[in-house]
């Protein structure tokens, strides 16, 4: 089953490598704040570290329009933390684990032929409400800052025309 925009985003609990630590995280824990939830394909590749160093630089923003970013790939734990070790550096988000690739399977995302994840990039309401879903195939990164400028404009409830911004007027006012 694939979700599509409007429908309740399946909940999922995942291993996390969070803050040089392990945790579960389930999408269940953050009710009430928006959930900015992203895939990469695999670990040590060479697009997918500029998009969790993106994402990464603009924490603290998405935190500011109450939303948490989660990054995920099928790779394991114990990857993203060796990953982060060796060259990615520290990452301000939990870096969840679809080992199994139940999640990527839910969200309509795993390419089955090589067993990984597409870019997908997913914005989910307080409600647990799926508003925003784009994917990509794997040779091409997507901008974070675009994806805070749709969260910004989902959160305002309006008609918002292309490239608006956070101050401009939407079509609704």
């Amino acid at each position: 089953m694939t979700v599509k925009v409007g429908e309740q985003a399946p909940d999922f609990e995942l291993e996390a490598f969070d803050n040089g630590a392990f945790r579960n995280v389930s999408l269940r824990d953050y009710r009430g704040k928006w959930v900015v939830l992203f895939f990469w394909p695999l670990d040590f590749t060479f697009v997918c570290p500029t998009e969790i160093k993106a994402f990464n630089s603009l924490v603290d923003e998405f935190g500011r329009e109450n939303a948490v970013v989660l990054g995920a790939s099928v790779d394991s734990v114990h990857s993203h933390k060796a990953w982060c070790a060796s060259s990615l550096g520290p990452v301000k988000f939990p870096m969840l684990s679809d080992f199994k690739k139940d999640v990527a399977t839910r969200y309509g995302i795993l390419q089955q032929q090589k067993g990984i994840a597409l870019r997908g990039t997913f914005i989910i309401d307080p409600d647990g409400v799926l508003r925003y879903a784009v994917v990509s195939d794997l040779n091409v990164g997507r901008s974070a800052t675009e994806t805070l400028r749709v969260l910004q404009a989902l959160q305002t409830g309006e008609l918002c025309p292309i490239d608006w911004k956070p101050g401009q007027k939407t079509l609704g006012k």
